[in-house]
């Protein structure tokens, strides 16, 4: 029995999502180690796909442990809106009460700096987190992760 492609009238029902593949998350969190190595802080650093899954993880010896769930929802937060997380503070002020407050309360969701979008022409292919260091010192580190692959960070 051939494979029904489309609902009604054959229209496709999914679409291919481009997201990072695991060689280059894994060399993204490799160079973020390093920077963070170059700097002396102990971090997690955490990349993930365009779904924000997991796709790479590292944590240093000595990166504080509850830094683990921040580095991943910071990269999760950074996939899921296309936006550094440094940059919340200032666009939340531009939207309601209702708004700044329901977001920041929102399981996952990080307004701080060290996440980092992914973004390979004009298609966001994931995010990188980093925590355990300041937050300039985390956007730094991500940003190292950004740079090996020859990506940019999003326009602050």
């Amino acid at each position: 029995m051939p494979e029904s492609i489309g609902g009604l009238g054959g229209t496709p029902l999914s679409q291919v999502q481009r997201v990072i593949d695991a060689p280059a998350a894994l060399r993204a969190v490799t160079a973020a180690v390093q920077a963070a190595a170059a700097l002396g802080v102990h971090v997690n650093v955490a990349v993930v796909d365009a779904a924000g899954v997991l796709a790479a993880f590292a944590r240093m010896p000595g990166a504080p442990l509850h830094s683990v769930d921040i580095a991943i929802d910071k990269a999760y937060t950074a996939t899921s809106f296309g936006l550094p997380t440094s940059r919340w503070n200032e666009v939340l002020q531009q939207h309601s009460q209702a708004v700044r407050e329901g977001l920041v309360r929102r399981p996952r969701f990080v307004a701080f700096g060290g996440g980092l979008p992914m973004v390979e022409g004009d298609v966001r292919i994931g995010a990188i987190g980093v925590s355990g260091a300041s937050e300039q010192q985390d956007e730094a580190i991500a940003c190292a992760g950004l740079q090996a692959l020859g990506l940019l960070p999003a326009a602050a």
